[in-house]
């Protein structure tokens, strides 16, 4: 028998970002019911893993503002989880750094410092990296607890009265009329006046031929954990980004990394993998990139040993630009694209969808599904 229901506000995908929404809706007193297909942090999504970058590093003023409001957010969750979610122990960044100028400037404007680091100083704050040129340090930067994240907002979303349902795959979405959504599963139909779609690498199949989404790739990730050098146990390593120095090494793109307490160093290049769709990623790595972040290492971490790694899989899903969707087409809201920089950004991001479901707030035209 197929159940029906009819509620405020629908999302769909309990990744991080839908989790997020459902939070601030839920804590808000709105009616909200949640759709997720697997348990919290399930390993088939982008949400999962120990860790993530907490990395203020933006020029532009846009992400700056969702990160000015994250950050208070981030320490909300804490509060009311009981859990330790965030650690600022700032992020390094490495090479010639895009859009630099623009960062020193911009970022301070909106409470992040900015901290200009010769080589040589660098190498003595940081010994397990390498440096060629001058690092730009911002300390507000850190590492974020991923997993543990993501189960704190779906259990303080149902805890605020969301009704959050695991287990159940979402077949289908399409509206009624101007002002109704509907969303389909094997046995539960939903129709909400919004809608939030935020399913990751789902969002094309989902919204096809319902929204004019702009092409979505999706991509599978292979970094890795490294193991750190021997008597080292994590403690007072930054996080950081590299970006491809002239010459020396063969560079797939950026680098990011971090240490994952009880893991070791998580090296990745961004955006470096095979384009893929939820049924054909293979969750086993490339060998010429598991054999480039080994090199990288080799080359540019002393603190960590190349030869000791244990690689893991994720997804991207990026448009063009790598700038994130946060839009509304009729009632159905999409959040989407977040090509693997979205996490740091989560409450915020679910704090603005959650007004653009209620009517309080406003898309923002940067993050337009058409630009």
């Amino acid at each position: 028998m197929t159940d029906r229901m009819d509620v405020e506000t629908v999302v769909v995908g309990g990744g991080v970002v839908g989790a997020a929404t459902a939070w601030a809706l839920a804590r808000e007193g709105r009616e909200v019911v949640l759709l997720e297909a697997h348990e919290p942090a399930h390993a088939l999504g982008a949400s999962h893993a120990s860790t993530r970058n907490f990395n203020p590093s933006y020029a532009e003023p846009a992400y700056l503002r969702l990160l000015t409001r994250a950050l208070p957010l981030w320490r909300e969750l804490e509060a009311e989880s009981g859990e330790t979610i965030l650690e600022q122990t700032g992020i390094v960044n490495r090479g010639p750094v895009p859009d630099a100028e623009r960062l020193r400037e911009n970022a301070p404007r909106a409470g992040f410092a900015v901290e200009t680091v010769p080589a040589g100083e660098a190498a003595r704050r940081w010994p397990g990296m390498r440096f060629a040129s001058d690092a730009l340090f911002l300390p507000d930067g850190g590492r974020i607890w991923a997993e543990r994240a993501v189960r704190a907002l779906h259990a303080l979303a149902a805890r605020a009265g969301g009704d959050i349902r695991h287990g159940v795959r979402v077949d289908g979405v399409r509206v009624l009329g101007d002002a109704t959504a509907e969303v389909r599963a094997s046995d539960l139909v939903v129709r909400a006046r919004r809608a939030v779609v935020a399913a990751g690498a789902w969002s094309s199949e989902l919204l096809a031929g319902v929204v004019d989404l702009p092409r979505l790739r999706v991509t599978e990730e292979h970094p890795a954990h490294f193991a750190l050098a021997a008597g080292d146990d994590g403690a007072g390593w930054p996080s950081f980004n590299h970006f491809a120095e002239p010459s020396g090494f063969g560079w797939l793109g950026p680098i990011y990394g971090l240490v994952s307490p009880g893991e070791g160093l998580k090296v990745g290049w961004h955006g470096a993998g095979p384009e893929v769709t939820p049924a054909t990623r293979t969750f086993a790595p490339e060998e010429h990139v598991v054999s480039a972040l080994r090199a990288y290492v080799r080359e540019w971490m002393p603190g960590a040993d190349p030869d000791r790694l244990k690689p893991i899989s994720c997804t991207y899903t990026s448009r063009e630009g790598e700038d994130f969707i946060l839009d509304a087409a009729g009632p159905i809201i999409v959040a989407a694209g977040f090509a693997g920089h979205g996490f740091k950004f989560a409450p915020a991001l679910g704090e603005h969808l959650a007004s653009l479901a209620t009517g309080a707030g406003h898309p923002d035209p940067f993050f337009a599904l058409r630009r």
